[in-house]
């Protein structure tokens, strides 16, 4: 049995170590550009700093602070690497594809470029829509929230953090569409198990928002709302892909004949 998955386990090996490579040297290239990046993740707090500024005094003066000498360099190193694995994203989805592909058909094979190329965009949306939508939303109404009472100190490596996961979370969670025509390629679902899933589908939505942003309400229901439409067009992409079979009235007329 170990023979036999000692293949599998070679080419594995070789896909994670093409992908580990692919972030460490892109992680490099990140560093040098720490700083923009650091500016860019840091935007959406300082902005709801402003706005909450002209209503409370206090907010006017939050900032964002260090606790530790040495944060500055974690952080920068945080970015950084999360920089560089948001760029090797095609990289890790093409090696994910490459490992599978010996086990599909020459048709299925040449997806590679459709597969790898959704995967990314759709990953992209899910942190344009966080970053654009989600967190200025989300920051505004916790500063506001809490400014009345407190002068708001953020500390710089847990906002990284933070922010990290909600792009993370919401990226995953929107390659969805991708994921259900992976499985709709393989003939694996089709759209009538899909619409016969979505109540069971809608309370995983919920528990997989939970899992993947911070904890908070907030958080979690912007991200199921858009999971449930996504689900909505996977459902529509998958009857494109892999429509089910059409019962036959007839067959169904001799069925109950059989059983009378």
């Amino acid at each position: 049995m170990f023979d036999d998955l000692r293949p599998h386990l070679v080419e594995l090996r070789k896909r994670l170590g093409i992908s580990v490579a692919t972030v460490i040297i892109m992680f490099f290239v990140m560093w040098n550009f720490h700083d923009d990046i650091l500016a860019w993740i840091t935007q959406p707090l300082i902005d709801a700093l402003t706005v909450a500024a002209k209503i409370s005094p206090k907010a006017a003066k939050g900032m964002l602070v260090t606790k530790e000498l040495s944060e500055a360099f974690f952080v920068a190193m945080k970015v950084s690497f999360f920089a560089g694995l948001i760029v090797s994203l095609p990289v890790i989805l093409a090696q994910i594809w490459l490992f599978i592909a010996p086990g599909l058909y020459a048709n299925e094979k040449k997806m590679i470029i459709p597969i790898v190329a959704g995967g990314t965009i759709m990953f992209l949306i899910g942190g344009a829509f966080a970053y654009y939508f989600v967190t200025p939303l989300g920051f505004a109404f916790f500063i506001e929230f809490g400014s009345a009472s407190f002068v708001p100190m953020y500390n710089i490596s847990e906002y990284v953090d933070f922010f990290t996961k909600i792009i993370l979370g919401f990226g995953l969670a929107f390659e969805l569409p991708v994921f259900c025509y992976f499985l709709a390629l393989l003939g694996l679902i089709d759209d009538r198990m899909m619409t016969g899933f979505f109540r069971y589908a809608i309370v995983l939505i919920f528990i997989i928002a939970a899992v993947l942003t911070p904890p908070d309400v907030l958080s979690q229901i912007m991200m199921a709302v858009p999971l449930i439409l996504l689900y909505g067009i996977s459902i529509l992409i998958v009857k494109a892909v892999n429509p089910a079979p059409k019962e036959d009235p007839y067959i169904e007329e001799d069925e109950e004949e059989t059983i009378d």
